[in-house]
């Protein structure tokens, strides 16, 4: 089942979300987040767009939201996308499922580009973009420092239906 987040479940999302700080470079958070933190992300991202779970039996498989492009008003079109899998959840289909109701509910509030930045290397982030139609659209390398080392971005972007243009 896929549905809005709340506050609620803020300590199974950073149950999730802590292993990927703690263990990867796939964020560049380097120190772990709280679920009274998380919770106040989380409503902070709902103002304005969605934050989804995907959940079975009372437990969260993953989660995924959009955040604003940038703050100039010119960007008021485009977002950011992101999206974190339970480690005993990735390769069942869920990221997929996440991002295809996420960017359905972009589509119906007038956003025209998504974009996903990813660490690299992530070979499974940029599978599950490419499913959805991104396309590699930029390179940064060495933009990022963890774990004493230097680590890449990627940038994949979807260019949505244009129905909802103002």
């Amino acid at each position: 089942m896929i549905r809005n987040a709340t506050a609620g479940d803020a300590a199974q999302i950073v149950a999730i979300y802590n292993h990927y700080v703690l263990d990867t470079h796939i964020t560049f958070e380097e120190t772990v987040v709280s679920a009274a933190d998380m919770s106040l992300r989380i409503a902070d991202v709902q103002q304005a767009l969605p934050w989804l779970v995907h959940e079975s039996a009372g437990v969260i498989d993953g989660y995924c939201y959009a955040t604003k492009w940038r703050s100039r008003a010119a960007y008021r079109y485009a977002v950011e996308t992101t999206v974190y899998l339970r480690q005993e959840s990735a390769g069942r289909g869920i990221g997929m499922l996440l991002y295809e109701q996420l960017l359905e509910r972009l589509r119906a509030v007038g956003v025209h580009v998504a974009i996903g930045g990813i660490a690299i290397p992530n070979a499974a982030s940029i599978a599950l973009h490419e499913r959805c139609g991104f396309v590699k659209v930029a390179h940064f390398p060495q933009v990022g420092w963890k774990f004493d080392r230097w680590i890449d971005v990627g940038y994949w972007q979807l260019t949505m239906d244009d129905a909802h243009l103002p």
